[in-house]
């Protein structure tokens, strides 16, 4: 029988089906109740025509019907693309020409955004969640239909989700996620951290991130509710968390930061936090040690679209002395460093490309062969991250592949650069990039947002590197920018700034 996420979902409701499963504003689905509104939206989708490999694409922020309706269409062979509600209209009209979604679920929030991509892409069905406007509305689409399960479709390597990566050298690419890669997934998920049973999760990390998405399989696997937090705030957050009695979630570590300067956290009962699951980037010692103090372990994450999530955890009992790596494989999950050129293995301590072996991988990009082929052509996929592993298997993440500068033959990661750089108490966001230099190829230059108010020195700078670093590393020259420039998610567009150079 081919592994199926419509029948990890049925499954659940069979065996729990008065469980507490989707919560959020205004409701409290059971897992039979979910399971009932999922096989609607299949319903739904069949009368509209739609079959087995078409596209629908939610617009959504964190509720259950963009994940109702994603099981509904996985039930029936749909595969479901979670668009990002950041992006401008052109980059979503290039996103749904792309996938050539037929069907566009939108928040109400975001009328005024579909007015203006309605004309411009494929789909002419739509379907709105809440307010008012000439589409139908969600819960409309699945009234008088029925709960009874569908005939399932598709299954095991078909996709069942689109997620497009973020584009910081060009054109977003879409990520194609089987049946079979959000299983193994959500078995990592559940087998590597403290995923209990019963256990009760918020989801605040954006579901068109894996790292928002991916934990609703686990949930689902592992029996746990899920409550729904469209927008994040933290300070509403910890009131949220007392209330819902939540045990665990998924940030980033700027969401860590803002939630620390909440009011009066102490006063407030956070027994039932077991930890808080945190990624995208290093999680800093100093953070980890300020949630412990609170009685709340931090589990670092490293995870990657095209590897459907996790490809490795440091939780606490691994040691704070491991903190600043990321941790081990998930479980079913095998990383390896190698070199980039040839593909050979590398020995322990030395750095290489990170990469990624497992029933995990992603079955390809949307459309796009020549990037298949180059991601994942030799059997393995090639993370474009520079990494390294210890004696113990602790993988330790140095930068990305395409932002190493070469200086005099020697490799610079600048991700090294930024994190001694951040230490100055001056500096509110740095980013380095090499510059073309006709002695040594390229030289690291430093782009550096100074806090209000503070005048920060070149000079200052370039010592404080010198004393940290060795002296190839070193910065040798200074900018200073009012704002890095980023993408929607976050990343920052080191093309921008090399372009200054040109």
């Amino acid at each position: 029988m081919k592994i199926h996420i419509g029948r990890m979902l049925y499954d659940r409701a069979y065996l729990n089906p008065g469980r507490e499963a989707f919560v959020g504003a205004g409701y409290r689905f059971d897992f039979s109740q979910v399971n009932d509104r999922a096989n609607r939206f299949s319903a739904f989708l069949k009368k509209c025509r739609l079959g087995s490999g078409d596209r629908i694409a939610a617009l959504c922020k964190n509720n259950e019907h963009a994940t109702t309706a994603m099981f509904g269409a996985a039930k029936v062979g749909l595969i479901t693309v979670m668009l990002n509600w950041r992006l401008q209209a052109p980059e979503l009209i290039y996103i749904l020409k792309d996938s050539t979604a037929l069907l566009v679920l939108y928040d109400s929030e975001f009328a005024s955004v579909i007015e203006q991509i309605r004309q411009q892409i494929p789909a002419k069905l739509f379907l709105r969640v809440g307010g008012s406007g000439p589409d139908t509305e969600f819960e409309a689409s699945l009234a008088d239909q029925p709960a009874s399960e569908p005939d399932y479709a598709g299954g095991g390597e078909d996709p069942a989700v689109l997620i497009y990566t973020s584009g910081t050298t060009g054109k977003p690419k879409g990520v194609m996620l089987t049946h079979e890669n959000l299983f193994w997934a959500s078995i990592g998920l559940i087998h590597t951290v403290d995923w209990s049973h019963r256990y009760r999760f918020l989801s605040v990390a954006p579901l068109f991130h894996i790292g928002g998405l991916a934990p609703i399989f686990g949930n689902v696997h592992a029996g746990c509710a899920t409550v729904y937090m469209p927008n994040f705030d933290p300070v509403k957050i910890w009131d949220m968390m007392v209330a819902e009695k939540i045990n665990f979630m998924m940030t980033v570590p700027a969401m860590l930061q803002f939630m620390l300067m909440a009011p009066d956290i102490h006063l407030k009962d956070l027994s039932t936090i077991k930890h808080i699951v945190c990624g995208g980037s290093a999680v800093s010692q100093n953070l980890i040690i300020a949630y412990d103090k609170m009685g709340i372990k931090i589990d670092q994450v490293y995870g990657i679209t095209e590897y459907s999530g996790a490809v490795s955890f440091w939780t606490a009992d691994m040691g704070m002395d491991k903190s600043h790596s990321m941790g081990k494989s998930v479980y079913h999950g095998h990383v390896k460093i190698l070199r980039p050129e040839t593909g050979e293995e590398l020995p322990v301590g030395e750095v290489g490309e990170i990469c990624c072996f497992g029933p995990q991988i992603f079955k390809g990009y949307w459309n796009n062969p020549e990037a298949t082929h180059a991601a994942i052509g030799k059997g393995y996929y090639r993370s474009g991250d520079m990494g390294k592993l210890d004696a113990g298997g602790y993988v330790y993440v140095v930068d990305r592949l395409k932002d190493m500068i070469i200086s005099g033959s020697e490799n610079i990661y600048p991700a090294e650069l930024e994190q001694v750089i951040m230490t100055h108490p001056g500096v509110a966001d740095v980013a380095v990039v090499g510059k073309p230099d006709p002695k040594w190829g390229e030289i690291p230059v430093a782009f550096i947002v100074a806090k209000p108010g503070l005048e920060i020195k070149p000079e200052e700078i370039i010592a404080l590197c010198r004393k940290n670093l060795a002296g190839y590393k070193c910065v040798k020259e200074v900018r200073y920018v009012d704002i890095i420039p980023r993408n929607a998610v976050n990343k920052v567009l080191k093309t921008e700034l090399r372009a200054k150079f040109i």
